[in-house]
């Protein structure tokens, strides 16, 4: 076999600090397949032509490393090796990930038959399929390995080409809007493109160019079902409009009534410039203020929740709805503006936010100034009387968020609307994904799997995540009360490392439905929370004792 590094080259390309434990385990899986490889080549000559890469380090993924790929030519063999007996569950997750994200999105894997396998040093002389991981005994590799079938010659360069191929996840917004601030490009996967993020970009340049060379008034929306990009779409759009117009008279803001999440990209972006609270913008600049912002394009997230007259008497002390304010705004900005409303499709909606689509058209109507509304086909018939620009590439049509789960919401709303049958036909879908999904009633061995699955994965997030209206969280040690609430600081809790005492990984302070975006928003009259659109972790969480999901068939210790 063709050795891609060596031991000593390892270490030093990983520009690691490798501690005893790290350097006992990478020795220990080098004596094991140095011990199965020579009874393999007596068995099959032909695997001298086989690529083995040790410690692939997944770009981008901060840490993630598979211990070791194989390639044989149509197939790459993920194999991760464990100093135990038994399989841990997340054992069997780890492995299964890394094949599935190569599978994903690695370029040279694209068209490959990828596999999974957990080597126990350890363990008894068996072989057994878990989750479509190959679980098997040290001593059983040598044997699976002369299994797979004969591929012919595989070119050292392709071995090559395969370590120097793109891998380009799609980050997770927050990990996305600093990457996009730190003035790094964004991976493009197929997904990403499909969903058509880069048609909708562009779409919104041309409106702001035209905007500003004209001296007009537009109104852009952008609708998509949830977790199609709309927000990503909207950081990204001011940061072109901020940091790629030619004469910088273009400056964006990026707004969003979403108060948790407005927090946790201040503090990931260490800058409260790029993204504002709307209520406060409009307490500055809306109903009777005279004050002027330096910024012609406001990109308003989920502007279908915008308040009508009511709320906004009630919380800011004028009748003027949101959608009144900002027109009216746009109105006195000198020479142009434009308004980019991001619109969540078949999201509930909270008192005063009933209007929705209807009363931007009003606004517009009554504005008796000169605005174009952009928007796609489906949406055009609200606005019937004022001047509509019928634009599809503003239309987001596949969601983004857990990729590999497309239903995992509908799972969430099965389960506390209590259609356990239901819940669990989806389950079984979302298993067969790819994707870990687990209900227990032990919340030690939640804690346990989630620090065990996510050891060394700087990138990850994960943490608690419980009520504030449950009254038995006490019960396992989880503080929802007040006064817990209003210590809670959301930028440091999502951001920071796991080794800052403020980080969500070391699961000792719970967020609550304050704290999640979208928590409330889709579930306001639940007692569960659910995971964050924050970041792509698995995330602990539980009001009352469930009964497992899916009952793993690994034994454990």
């Amino acid at each position: 076999m063709r050795l891609q590094s060596g031991f000593s080259a390892m270490v030093r390309g990983l520009n690691l600090e490798v501690g005893e434990s790290q350097t006992r385990a990478w020795s220990d899986s080098i004596r094991v397949l140095k011990r199965e490889c020579r009874s393999l080549m007596v068995a099959r000559p032909d695997v001298s032509e086989w690529g083995l890469i040790f410690e692939y380090e997944l770009p981008r993924e901060r840490g993630r490393r598979p211990d070791v790929v194989l390639l044989t030519g149509p197939a790459a063999h993920v194999i991760e090796f464990k100093g135990r007996r038994h399989a841990e569950q997340s054992d069997v997750d780890q492995a299964g990930a890394y094949a599935r994200d190569l599978r994903e999105y690695h370029a040279a894997s694209h068209d490959l038959d990828v596999r999974a396998v957990l080597a126990l040093d350890d363990a008894p002389l068996s072989v057994q399929t878990v989750d479509n991981v190959t679980v098997l005994g040290g001593r059983e590799l040598a044997s699976y390995l002369e299994s797979i079938p004969a591929s012919g010659n595989l070119e050292r360069e392709s071995i090559k080409q395969w370590v120097r191929a793109d891998y380009e996840p799609l980050p997770a917004l927050v990990a996305a809007a600093r990457r996009i601030f730190e003035h790094e490009p964004l991976p493009r996967i197929k997904r990403a493109h499909s969903a058509g993020i880069p048609e909708a970009l562009e779409a919104l340049q041309r409106t702001a160019r035209r905007a500003q060379e004209r001296g007009e008034r537009h109104l852009s929306l952008v609708t998509g079902v949830p977790g199609a990009g709309k927000t990503l779409v909207g950081l990204q759009f001011v940061y072109l409009t901020r940091f790629s117009s030619d004469d910088g008279e273009r400056p964006a803001v990026f707004l969003s009534g979403n108060g948790p999440l407005v927090s946790v990209l201040q503090h990931a972006l260490k800058n409260q410039i790029f993204v504002r609270d709307v209520h406060g913008f409009l307490v500055r600049y809306g109903g009777s203020s005279k004050r002027v912002p330096s910024e012609h394009i406001w990109v308003y997230d989920e502007a279908q929740r915008a308040w009508d007259g009511a709320r906004a008497l009630s919380k800011r002390g004028h009748a003027l709805s949101e959608h009144e304010d900002f027109i009216n705004l746009g109105m006195r900005v000198p020479d142009w503006a434009m308004l980019v409303g991001l619109i969540g499709e078949g999201q509930e909606i909270h008192l005063g936010e009933e209007g929705g689509l209807r009363l931007w058209r009003d606004a517009v109507a009554a504005s008796g100034g000169d605005w174009t509304i952009h928007c796609p086909a489906h949406i055009a018939s609200v606005f019937e009387g004022t001047r509509v620009v019928i634009e599809d590439e503003l239309e987001l049509t596949l969601t983004l968020r857990s990729h590999v789960a497309g239903d995992l919401h509908a799972w969430v709303r099965s389960l506390l609307d209590g259609r356990l049958a239901v819940a669990a036909s989806i389950a079984e879908s979302i298993r067969q994904a790819e994707f870990n999904l687990y209900v227990t009633r032990d919340i030690a061995e939640a804690k346990r799997y989630v620090s065990n699955r996510y050891a060394g994965d700087e990138e990850k997030r994960f943490g608690l995540l419980g009520s504030s209206k449950a009254k038995n969280l006490p019960l396992y040690g989880i503080d929802t009360s007040f006064q817990a609430t209003r210590r809670f600081r959301p930028g440091p809790w999502y951001n920071d490392p796991a080794s800052s005492p403020s980080s969500c990984c070391r699961l000792g302070e719970v967020a609550t439905e304050f704290f999640v975006p979208g928590a409330r928003a889709r579930f306001p009259d639940r007692r569960l929370g659910y995971g964050s659109r924050l970041g792509r972790s698995r995330v602990v969480h539980q009001d009352r004792p469930l009964e497992s999901a899916r009952r793993p068939s690994t034994s454990r210790q």
